[in-house]
């Protein structure tokens, strides 16, 4: 949907990475291998970016010991930008779309019991993953998946699956990680869990 917006598919990947992470400074290449793109294609969606003043480009020197005084450009997001509310509220109506085609995809995986956007999708730093799903699915298909909405959306995806016996276990022995995940904030897509292995924040 981004791409009919922006006009490009480069472009729209480019601006969510920058939007997801408006305070770290990138580098052509690094952009190239996060969006999965030919490197002219990212350069030519860069200069339009920075002729919009989307993006500022930046020249510092290189860390390389083996090549002193040698400088590079790199590229961050322009946060005085005048319409970077708007681009960012843009975006995130585009994602809660796409959050509707994922419930569609993820429970087309198996037998989902519970399924849970959280971190990146819902504009959270910090979280543990950014997809929990508890039920039986088809790891080949789930792995295919992810790969595949990384491509789509520009950045990298953590998930995490468990069957319901692992998360019943889990959550019977306090596993450390299972209850970051329960503590953290989350848009829940699924829930059919029985009400003793409700996924509820912990108190």
């Amino acid at each position: 949907m981004l791409e009919h917006l922006f006009g490009s598919k480069t472009r729209a990947k480019l601006l969510t990475i920058f939007l997801h992470n408006s305070e770290k400074p990138f580098f052509v290449r690094e952009l190239t291998r996060l969006i999965d793109t030919q490197i002219n294609a990212v350069r030519r969606e860069l200069e339009n970016l920075v002729e919009l003043g989307l993006v500022n480009e930046v020249e510092a020197a290189s860390d390389d010991a083996r090549r002193p005084g040698l400088k590079r450009k790199y590229y961050r997001m322009n946060d005085m930008f005048p319409l970077i509310q708007e681009i960012k509220m843009l975006v995130t109506k585009a994602h809660v779309l796409m959050e509707r085609r994922l419930d569609r995809e993820i429970t087309g995986l198996g037998d989902i019991h519970y399924f849970a956007l959280m971190g990146t999708f819902i504009g959270k730093t910090g979280a543990p993953v950014d997809i929990f799903i508890v039920g039986n699915v088809d790891p080949v298909a789930t792995k295919k998946l992810m790969t595949r909405l990384e491509k789509d959306l520009g950045f990298e995806i953590n998930f995490t699956c468990l069957t319901p016996q692992e998360f019943k276990y889990r959550k019977e022995i306090t596993d450390r990680f299972l209850y970051s995940i329960l503590e953290a904030p989350k848009n829940v897509m699924v829930n059919r869990l029985d009400k003793m292995d409700e996924v509820t924040p912990v108190k």
